[in-house]
């Protein structure tokens, strides 16, 4: 069994290392889920959003019994020093919905990952930034971390910054589907008729492929060593 258990939300933000994995579908609780083993990790891509990381989470958990759960992808920064590329590993994951934190032990720093139920563009990041003191924004870790918390099992969490601060994405919303996943050809017909939308959605682009080289140098760190146990706790 594996060790590490790395719940994202799509493959293109792991594309370069599940490349290299072993492909396997099992099911869960009525649902198909491709996994991704190597060595003593297993990697699931649950889709975006809450839902769908929470039962991402609780399938590889129920199917592999990981020692440690950790959520990796994508996140928009919520400090103007963050750039697109960094690796962002928090200390605390806040759940906007309620306020909830789930702290992650042994770690030093003191950044805050919030995690909002929607795409968070500029004025949105802002807000965040303020309401919760927090230097990232993504859609999935709170989840993935209240499943490891309620099972016992250590969490992480280390995303990788795809937007600045100031970067206004394109609403997006409307084409994250009822399974998390994202409806890429409906989204370019939305934008080709939008040419005032194509030069934010080519930088968008540059982003993300230099966010997932980023995360995939990571992610072959990480199988290659030992996890530290880290034992979260809730508030």
């Amino acid at each position: 069994m594996p060790k590490v258990a790395i719940v994202a939300a799509l493959e293109r933000e792991v594309a370069a290392f599940i490349s290299r994995c072993r492909r396997v579908e099992r099911q869960h609780e009525g649902r198909r889920f491709a996994f991704f083993e190597q060595d003593e990790s297993v990697v699931v891509c649950g889709g975006i959003g809450v839902e769908a990381a929470r039962r991402a989470a609780e399938a590889v958990i129920a199917l592999y019994r990981p020692a440690r759960v950790e959520s990796v992808g994508f996140a928009g920064a919520l400090d103007r020093s963050l750039r697109v590329g960094d690796l962002f590993t928090p200390s605390a994951v806040i759940d906007a919905r309620d306020g909830s934190r789930v702290f992650v032990a042994g770690m030093d720093s003191r950044k805050s990952l919030v995690t909002f139920m929607s795409v968070a563009g500029a004025q949105k990041k802002r807000y965040l930034a303020e309401a919760f003191k927090a230097q990232a924004v993504d859609m999935e870790a709170a989840a993935v971390a209240v499943a490891a918390v309620a099972h016992g099992i250590d969490f992480a969490a280390t995303k990788v910054i795809s937007d600045e601060l100031d970067f206004e994405l394109p609403g997006m919303d409307r084409f994250i589907d009822l399974r998390g996943q994202f409806r890429t050809a409906a989204f370019a017909a939305f934008v080709a008729l939008r040419p005032w939308l194509w030069i934010r959605v080519v930088q968008l682009g540059r982003n993300s492929r230099k966010a997932a080289r980023a995360l995939g140098l990571h992610l072959e760190r990480l199988g290659r060593e030992q996890p530290v146990p880290v034992e979260a706790t809730t508030t």
